[in-house]
């Protein structure tokens, strides 16, 4: 016992000496020592195993060493703070610094605010509405009746049989002019949802939809709004032209085209070599939709207009998949 006794001193003290200058080594010594598991604790739990006539003697002994040992610990660690040696280490002044990581909008949504922007310009208001929609303003105010292909549920996700997850933003405009009489100037940005995934076409994506409505509003004027956003949110040499279409909400109805940002109308295969894409959908409202919320038709004219910011993202941007916008790859994103 007192052979052991001594060992554990001797070693400790040796040890002590040799971590002097190093608080974090001192800090290891005290656990090694003097922490519930370390080597003096062990051995004062031990002493109930030794013969009760060496036990005082025994504890005495190592109770001893142990304070000894925390004085000489706690000495040394004053000396080392006094002494300043333990002080971190002065800072190189001449190291590069290090660059901070900063976060960007995403470019859907920097895409989405240039959008909004742009119409906010032409003295269009920005409205918000619900994305799970009433079926009334998601389809049957815009004069989209009970059998349209629309309806159907591989198009449309039902959350009942009057309620549905809104496919378009066009329910803002209901919303809006039921709301507030003539003159309207309103765009329409968020959230739609439809069943449809693949290299063009995603389950969730985002539409940005206008409307005006006014006296004597033409034909002439959607062309001259619609030119105008173009050539500012791609530039003044991309020409567009209007195609003839079909919209159950608007009549007559035209689809938007560009000229091809990639190939600037020579044919490529993005284009499929006709030298035109697809960038929105328009038309003049329907006297049905003015009907639906007490407009005056015969005083009352208005144009509506949708396009997909994906859509307008890809285009700007020269990128083929929908799906990189989704899939959260911070190599491909970090380039916005």
């Amino acid at each position: 016992m007192e052979h052991q006794l001594d060992q554990i001193d001797s070693e400790a003290r040796r040890e002590l000496e040799v971590c002097a200058g190093d608080s974090q080594k001192l800090e290891a010594l005290s656990v090694k020592y003097l922490g519930r598991k370390g080597v003096l604790t062990q051995f004062l739990r031990s002493i109930a195993s030794l013969p009760p006539e060496e036990r005082p003697a025994a504890g005495q002994r190592a109770n001893a060493i142990k304070q000894r040992l925390a004085a000489d610990m706690a000495a040394a660690l004053e000396a080392l703070a006094a002494s300043g040696r333990d002080a971190a280490p002065p800072i190189d002044v001449s190291l590069p610094g290090r660059a901070q990581v900063c976060g960007a909008l995403h470019p859907i949504t920097q895409i989405s605010g240039e959008i909004c922007d742009i119409f906010s310009r032409m003295g269009f208001d920005i409205v918000e509405g619900p994305e799970v929609e009433k079926d009334y303003y998601n389809f049957e105010a815009l004069n989209i009746p009970p059998n349209h292909p629309a309806r159907d549920m591989q198009d449309t996700f039902f959350i009942s049989e009057a309620v549905v997850l809104r496919t378009h933003t066009s329910p803002l405009q209901i919303r809006t002019m039921e709301k507030q009489p003539p003159p309207v100037r309103v765009i329409a940005p968020g959230k739609v949802f439809r069943c449809d995934s693949d290299q063009t076409h995603t389950p969730m994506f985002h539409q940005v939809e206008g409307l005006l409505v006014d006296v004597n509003v033409s034909f002439g004027d959607l062309k001259g709004t619609l030119t105008a956003f173009v050539h500012q949110m791609f530039d003044e040499q991309t020409r567009l032209r209007f195609r003839p279409s079909f919209f159950p909400f608007t009549e007559p109805s035209a689809e938007v085209d560009i000229l091809c940002v990639i190939c600037r109308g020579e044919g490529c295969r993005v284009c499929k070599r006709t030298g035109w894409l697809e960038i929105l959908g328009s038309g003049m409202v329907h006297p049905a939709v003015f009907e639906n919320v007490g407009y005056d038709t015969t005083r009352y004219t208005g144009f509506a207009f949708g396009m997909g910011v994906e859509r307008i993202a890809m285009l700007k941007y020269g990128i083929d998949d929908l799906r990189k916008f989704f899939e959260n790859d911070v190599r491909f994103l970090s380039q916005f």
